[in-house]
C-alpha cells in the first residue's frame, strides 16, 4: 500500500496546528509574521524569499546516458544516510504548533521516523531545560542517531547542556548561532546572545574531545563561514533560521554557492530554508551543499500522519530526487554538479 503524499498529509493536518495553516505548498505566505507560530520575523518576506529562490534555479536535463538506478545515499558524520535530507530542529512544538504533541513525544516520533528511513533528525532547544534534556534522552535511546542543537546561551548554561548532549553520543552537536535573534528569547532566562570565535572554539574543543563533530547553524556570508572554520567547526548550516531571526536578509540559495566555494573543501556545508521537494534538494546539492535540513514541512507531515507521515514524506523526497538525478544524468549524489543547474 502506497504512502500519503505531502499534499494529503497537509490536508490531514489542517486545522490542528495553531497558527500554521498546513498549506499544501509551505512557502511562508499564509503564516507570514506569526511568531510564536511558524512564520518569519517582521514583514515575513524572508521565508517567502527562501522558497522562491529555489524555484528560480533551473535544472538541466540530460537523458543521453546508460541506464542506471540513482544512488541517493550520502555519508555524513561517519554515518551513511539513505538520502541527503535531515529533519531540522524544532525548539517548542506547543508554543509554535499547538498541543497535539509534547516536545518529548515530538522528538521521540521524529527521531524514530528519521532513523527508520535511514537518516538523522536534529533536536531543538528552548527556554525550558526539559526540552534539551528530553532531546538528549531520545537520541541516547536511539544509539546516538540524531544531532543535538544548543542555543547560544551563557557560557555556564552551554557547558551544562553540552555535557548532557555529549553523554548521548549524538552524530554531532550543533549550535544555532543566530538563535539570539529569536524574538521570544529576548530578555528571557537563561540569556542567549552572540558568541565570539574564542568562545566557539571552547565548545568545538569539548566536542572533539568526545569524538563528536561540531556544527554551526546560521551562517549567511563567506566571512561568517571563515569565522566558523577558525572556531574549529566541522560543518556549517547555511541558514537564516527560516526568516525568524532577522528580516531583510538574502535567501539561503542565493548565498550558498559563494560560501561553498570558500569553505566547502574544509567544512561540511549544509543548507536549509524553503526546501520543499526532491528537486529543491537536487538544486541545493548542485549549488554546493552536501545535504539539506527541512523542518516546517516535517511538522506538518507528523501532525497529518505521525511517524508514518514523516517516513512517507522522506520517501517522497527520495523519489523526487532520484527521478531528477536520472533525468539529469547524475548516477550518484557526488555526480551532481553546478553545471546541472542555472539561475
Amino acid at each position: 500500500m502506497g504512502g500519503m503524499s505531502y499534499v494529503e498529509l497537509a490536508e490531514a493536518a489542517h486545522g490542528q496546528m495553531g497558527a500554521c495553516k498546513a498549506c499544501p505548498i509551505c512557502d511562508g505566505r499564509a503564516c507570514k509574521n506569526h511568531i510564536p507560530g511558524p512564520g518569519a520575523k517582521g514583514t515575513g518576506m524572508v521565508a517567502i524569499r527562501n522558497y522562491e529562490a529555489w524555484q528560480s534555479v533551473m535544472v538541466h536535463m540530460d537523458t543521453i546516458h546508460e541506464p542506471f538506478v540513482p544512488d541517493t545515499s550520502v555519508t555524513l558524520f561517519d554515518r551513511q544516510l539513505s538520502l541527503p535530507v535531515m529533519v531540522g530542529p524544532l525548539g517548542d512544538v506547543n508554543l509554535h504548533y499547538g498541543p497535539k504533541y509534547t516536545m518529548d513525544s515530538y522528538n521521540d516520533v521524529m527521531l524514530r521516523a528519521a532513523a527508520g528511513a535511514g537518516t538523522l533528525g536534529w533536536t531543538g532547544d528552548g527556554l525550558a531545560a526539559s526540552l534539551h534534556e528530553g532531546a538528549c534522552r531520545a537520541i541516547s535511546g536511539l544509539d546516538g542517531c540524531g544531532i543535538c542543537t544548543i542555543k547560544p546561551w551563557s557560557r555556564d548554561v552551554v557547558r551544562d547542556k553540552l555535557k548532557l548532549a555529549l553523554a548521548a553520543r549524538p552524530a554531532a552537536v550543533a549550535m544555532d548561532i543566530d538563535g539570539a535573534g529569536l524574538p521570544f528569547l529576548k530578555g528571557q532566562q537563561p540569556p542567549a546572545g552572540t558568541k565570539g570565535v574564542s568562545q566557539l572554539r571552547e565548545i568545538a574543543k569539548a566536542c572533539h574531545a568526545a569524538d563528536t563533530p561540531f556544527v554551526l547553524k546560521g551562517i549567511m556570508t563567506e566571512r561568517g563561514a571563515e569565522k566558523a572554520l577558525k572556531a574549529g567547526a566541522d560543518g556549517i548550516v547555511v541558514s537564516n533560521h527560516g526568516g525568524r531571526v532577522q528580516d531583510g536578509v538574502e535567501a539561503t540559495a542565493t548565498v550558498l554557492p559563494e560560501i561553498a566555494r570558500a569553505v566547502g573543501e574544509e567544512l561540511i556545508v549544509l543548507v536549509d530554508g524553503g526546501i520543499r521537494t526532491g528537486i529543491d534538494v537536487f538544486r541545493a546539492l548542485a549549488l554546493g551543499a552536501s545535504a539539506v535540513l527541512m523542518c516546517r514541512p516535517f511538522v506538518v507531515a507528523m501532525y497529518g500522519g505521525g511517524e508514518r507521515g514523516v517516513r512517507d514524506y522522506l520517501a517522497q523526497l527520495r523519489g523526487e530526487l532520484s527521478n531528477t538525478m536520472e533525468m539529469c544524468g547524475a548516477e550518484t549524489v557526488a555526480d551532481i554538479t553546478d553545471g546541472m543547474v542555472s539561475w
